[in-house]
């Protein structure tokens, strides 16, 4: 074969990128097409209250865990009083209960040695050890994405992962763990974390479409319109240059092939649930300069969420285990993680405390939105749901992670005995995973993590 004949049938160098630069842009287009999310108003959705209303659950982080003796309130049962810490949650007091002794002992060190923080975002739902390395990692399901593989197809959207970090980072982070531990809360398999939204516009836009109020369903369906044409462009193209390659390039070109039958079968999704609702809100603008007003956002759209019904399972980390941001807003200028390493001195223990009850503030806030806001059945969407607030890190100066703070709000359609401080002695936080997974349709998970048995006790 001489050499030219050899050219005219490997494909041209210009000719091989034009065709994958069309496969590689369809990934912005898998990301487009989830933005054309809404309610699911017309389609077949899962009662699972009483009432027949959906449930929901949230999980919701804050970082470096917190001051105990600031955070635990005394007495016990119904009788008891909300701590320091806790006070901006008295109006919720009969909507919340305050569980106590509920470990995360995977996330200890044991022979993985330091890397706490990396541990108590990673391990905070997955309930299972990681591997410590900066490039092949390997963590496990989170309790979200178990639930969301059962209901997730009753909603336009599985779950969604919101977060306040804008400061994505790769490689290693904390003691050589890969920084994909850190930064993700959610994960959809062992080696794959569902990368959580910081941007509110990103995630209205993700929810409802672009546009204005009243242009957002035209968008959107001229979106999938091109969508699938294009579509259709480059299977159709694929087809064509499958056979100019040789099996290395035919081995990547399956791979982007792989990528575009997901984002078929996503926009054939989103078309069952008919037309976009149209929220009578502004698009928000951004990310907001003010750390309080980003996290405030990122509960809005979690609200709307819910309230659309275009997702029943949120995850909210508020910024990463580790975060060392100043706290300007409540005067305090030195370093949050800086700070929760206080050596047992009062100024420091002090300036954490005031920390740990301004991220229960912004809590607080979010849930006196779910309870003025009316779901389908006349109840408020706080009793139609199932929030658990909580840190990976039990006591922050010790990087302990046994008796961790933890909150669960809501009466979850009834379901729940709420207005209680509930002790639970020293057991896996994989026990209640179960009791929230059986309340939310998924009764089928018989064990997730290091669980023992059903807490039941919620």
């Amino acid at each position: 074969m001489t050499q030219q004949s050899s050219h005219s049938i490997a494909p041209s160098r210009r000719h091989f990128l034009k065709g994958i630069g069309a496969c590689l842009a369809l990934p912005a287009f898998h990301s487009l097409a989830a933005k054309n999310t809404v309610s699911t108003s017309g389609a077949t959705a899962l009662a699972t209250t009483s009432s027949g209303a959906p449930l929901r659950t949230a999980f919701v982080f804050f970082p470096n865990g917190a001051i105990p003796k600031h955070w635990w309130p005394t007495g016990g049962g119904t009788d008891f009083e909300l701590s320091r810490t806790l006070t901006p949650l008295e109006q919720h007091r009969e909507s919340i209960q305050v569980h106590q002794g509920l470990d995360q002992i995977n996330a200890t060190p044991g022979k993985d040695g330091g890397g706490d923080h990396a541990r108590g975002n990673s391990v905070f739902l997955t309930s299972v050890r990681i591997k410590k390395s900066a490039t092949d990692i390997r963590a496990g399901i989170s309790i979200d994405q178990a639930i969301a593989r059962e209901i997730g197809h009753n909603t336009r959207f599985p779950s969604l992962e919101l977060s306040c970090m804008t400061d994505k980072r790769t490689g290693a982070c904390d003691t050589g763990y890969s920084c994909a531990y850190q930064n993700n809360l959610s994960w959809k398999s062992p080696t794959n974390p569902m990368t959580p939204e910081s941007n509110p516009r990103t995630v209205f836009e993700r929810l409802f479409g672009e546009g204005k109020h009243g242009e957002r369903a035209a968008n959107a369906q001229q979106r999938m319109m091109s969508r699938r044409s294009i579509l259709d462009f480059v299977l159709s193209d694929a087809k064509n240059m499958q056979q100019r390659l040789d099996h290395r390039d035919r081995e990547k070109l399956d791979q982007y092939l792989t990528g575009i039958r997901e984002v078929e079968q996503r926009i054939q999704k989103l078309e069952q649930f008919g037309s976009p609702s149209d929220p009578k809100r502004p698009t928000p603008e951004g990310v907001p300069a003010s750390f309080s007003q980003h996290i405030d956002i990122m509960y809005d759209m979690m609200l709307i969420a819910f309230q659309t019904d275009s997702t029943r399972v949120a995850t909210f980390m508020t910024t990463h285990d580790g975060d060392n941001r100043p706290h300007d807003e409540i005067g305090i200028s030195e370093g949050h993680h800086d700070l929760s390493h206080h050596q047992n001195k009062d100024e420091k223990i002090e300036k954490v405390a005031r920390i740990d009850r301004w991220y229960v503030e912004r809590f607080a806030r979010f849930l006196t939105q779910m309870e003025t806001t009316q779901d389908v059945d006349g109840n408020s969407l706080l009793h139609n749901s199932m929030i658990v607030y909580g840190s990976g890190n039990a006591d922050g100066n010790r990087h302990t992670h046994d008796n961790l703070p933890l909150i669960l709000a809501g009466q979850g359609g009834g379901k729940l005995n709420t207005g209680r401080f509930v002790k639970n002695g020293s057991q896996p936080l994989s026990n209640l995973y179960l009791d929230l997974a059986d309340n939310m349709g998924a009764s089928s998970l018989e064990r997730f993590g290091d669980s023992t048995k059903r807490l039941g006790n919620t």
